[in-house]
């Protein structure tokens, strides 16, 4: 089985086949065959993909009902005062027939943001109106759930990049780059490797932060 995480720039989209007049795809990044995106982010959002060809763990770490963090950092449209971070901590109704679960929430301070590469293009910024960035760790994935939830109380989201999914973390890794997991990142994860054996349940080996 083959595990890379790979730091998906802007602009390329989360699949491997190409259409004609189509963005980037993972496939001109990545040469590895027979592998796929465990979830998938936007074209216009950046971050951490995990890519395998273990079809199990995609579906474990997907399916909704196992709870599996994902960690994002979004830089958000006006100055994110405690109300609207508390909202978002508690649920905020994106669709008709579906409210998101309770986050973990906290506003990330300038020098969070400035270790961040810069994003080609350019996030267009409104004159006069401040930005601030915030974490976000869910346990969903609804279709662009993120930048729904903060809609949703006043602050537009205009870049968006996934940090973490469970206990896999984008530090270190260059836009465009892929790696192979580490000894430690798979020891992490081993439970989601594999079907579960009847009669036996699984210990969570890493929380939602």
């Amino acid at each position: 089985m083959t595990y890379l995480l790979f730091h998906k720039p802007y602009g390329v989209i989360s699949q491997f086949s190409h259409s004609e007049g189509e963005r980037p795809t993972l496939a001109d990044y990545v040469k590895t065959p027979g592998l796929n995106p465990v979830g998938r982010l936007d074209h216009d959002s950046e971050g951490l993909l995990l890519l395998t060809d273990n079809g199990w763990l995609q579906h474990r770490l997907t399916d909704p009902r196992y709870e599996h963090p994902k960690t994002y950092w979004a830089q958000v449209e006006g100055d994110a005062q405690p109300p609207a971070l508390a909202a978002l901590a508690a649920g905020v109704q994106i669709f008709p027939d579906f409210r998101t679960r309770p986050a973990q929430i906290r506003r990330l301070d300038g020098a969070d943001a400035a270790a961040l590469p810069p994003r080609t293009p350019p996030v267009r910024f409104r004159l006069n109106v401040p930005t601030s960035w915030i974490e976000l760790v869910i346990t969903e994935g609804r279709n662009r759930q993120v930048r729904r939830m903060t809609a949703a109380v006043g602050h537009p989201t205009l870049r968006l990049i996934r940090m973490a999914i469970g206990p896999l973390r984008l530090h270190g890794l260059a836009q465009g780059v892929a790696r192979e997991l580490r000894e430690e990142e798979l020891r992490a994860i081993a439970p989601h490797l594999e079907p579960e054996k009847p009669g036996r349940r699984r210990r969570r080996l890493y929380s939602t932060r």
